[in-house]
């Protein structure tokens, strides 16, 4: 018994493959009949076939249809699949009509099985431009344009809303000071304001001497030269003093609030303040907020007093007037009003400033370049809005009269 199975196997395995295509003539038609494994595996072979079975149809006489029988397909998969719709469609090109007169050469014979991935196969969309259609340069412009407004009605509210926040955070504070983190608190105004003294003594310095140098050049040329101190006495207290402080500490320590929470944001460090019952704006805003509020007018005066010490330096080495005398014209022609002026709003820009750069910190996407992205934009946003709401001072104070 089982020396007669070994043989039938041994017989079985001596008979030829069927192979994938053959042919079948009949009367005015032929038949293709596939057969076997129509798959990734037997491509190559499926191809070799498929150009022999057009040669041979090309010597075909009388012949008017043709057809395809998949009755013997054993598997069939996605490449199978796509070999037997480019069967079908390289026969309706080589100029055999359809079966079913529909354009396309009748397939017969599918099993259930394969039914379904060869419908799939068949129904292949049409192929799609990828070029774009041609606007008109104007319409672009237009898109442009509404895209950019929409983005700043979308942010604007935003960070008001995070302003709205933190205001309500600090008024709490006023109800409960207890709240306030100290630690932290003078921990930022050591960051921000101790260890900024040079930087901004530096450039108040070189400001002063500037404008001292630039005002007396123009007024010598009608004889006024003595007023540079009161140019330099006014610019300095009311604008510059806390302009250029206000536009450093934003590019120095914006900056640095962003960088900060956005790299916090980055390894999940904030959502694990909130998990464990911490309010992120209490342990990273208000320190801030607080801190540079404190930090910001004592830098603008320090950056008022080297300001007009460069001045005055400059004035006793191109106009000879002596220190003595710059400090005594200086008292009598420059109103305490005007360092009022400049420290009021020193306040007001920190609170931009800070809110601005932790605004744009808990922005930061989980990747290192939302980080760069929004690091840099925290400082325009911030150099924008100093110099936005310093206007609006200017005008305020030039309405009332101060």
């Amino acid at each position: 018994m089982a020396s007669s199975q070994t043989s039938a196997a041994r017989e079985h395995e001596r008979m030829p493959a069927r192979p994938p295509l053959s042919l079948e003539a009949g009367a005015g038609s032929v038949r293709i009949c596939l057969a076997g494994d129509w798959s990734i595996d037997e491509a190559q072979t499926i191809e070799a076939h498929i150009a022999s079975v057009r040669a041979a149809l090309k010597q075909q006489q009388g012949v008017s249809t043709c057809n395809l029988d998949l009755q013997g397909v054993a598997r069939l998969d996605t490449t199978g699949a796509i070999l037997v719709r480019r069967l079908a469609t390289l026969l309706v090109k080589d100029g055999w009509p359809a079966g079913d007169g529909r354009g396309q050469v009748a397939i017969g014979g599918v099993s259930e099985r394969h039914q379904h991935l060869l419908s799939v196969i068949r129904e292949c969309p049409k192929t799609t431009s990828a070029t774009p259609d041609n606007t008109p340069w104007y319409e672009d412009v237009l898109v442009d344009m509404g895209t950019a407004t929409l983005q700043l009605l979308e942010l604007t509210g935003s960070l008001l809303s995070f302003i709205g926040l933190v205001v309500q955070r600090l008024v709490g504070l006023v109800l409960h000071p207890s709240r306030l983190r100290f630690t932290a608190t003078v921990h930022q105004i050591d960051m921000l304001g101790v260890r900024a003294l040079w930087i901004v003594g530096l450039i108040a310095f070189l400001v002063g001497a500037v404008m001292t140098n630039q005002g007396a050049v123009q007024l010598a040329k009608f004889g006024a030269d003595i007023f540079v101190i009161d140019l330099i006495g006014i610019s300095q207290l009311r604008e510059l003093g806390v302009l250029m402080t206000s536009i450093i500490i934003a590019g120095r320590s914006g900056s640095a609030f962003t960088a900060q929470i956005g790299s916090m944001k980055l390894h999940e460090e904030i959502d694990a303040l909130r998990t464990m019952g911490l309010n992120p704006v209490d342990v990273l805003v208000l320190p801030r907020v607080v801190g540079l509020m404190i930090a910001l007018p004592l830098l603008t005066f320090y950056a008022d007093i080297v300001g007009l010490l460069g001045g005055s330096l400059m004035g006793w080495l191109q106009l000879g007037v002596t220190p003595a005398n710059f400090i005594y014209y200086f008292q009598e022609e420059v109103p305490y009003e005007h360092l009022f002026v400049g420290l009021i709003k020193a306040p007001f820009f920190a609170a931009v400033i800070a809110m601005s750069g932790c605004y744009e910190g808990f922005k930061v996407a989980r990747s290192a370049y939302s980080l760069g992205t929004h690091t840099t934009r925290s400082v325009v946003q911030s150099i924008f809005m100093v110099i936005a709401l310093d206007a609006l001072f200017a005008l305020f104070f030039t309405a009332v009269g101060v």
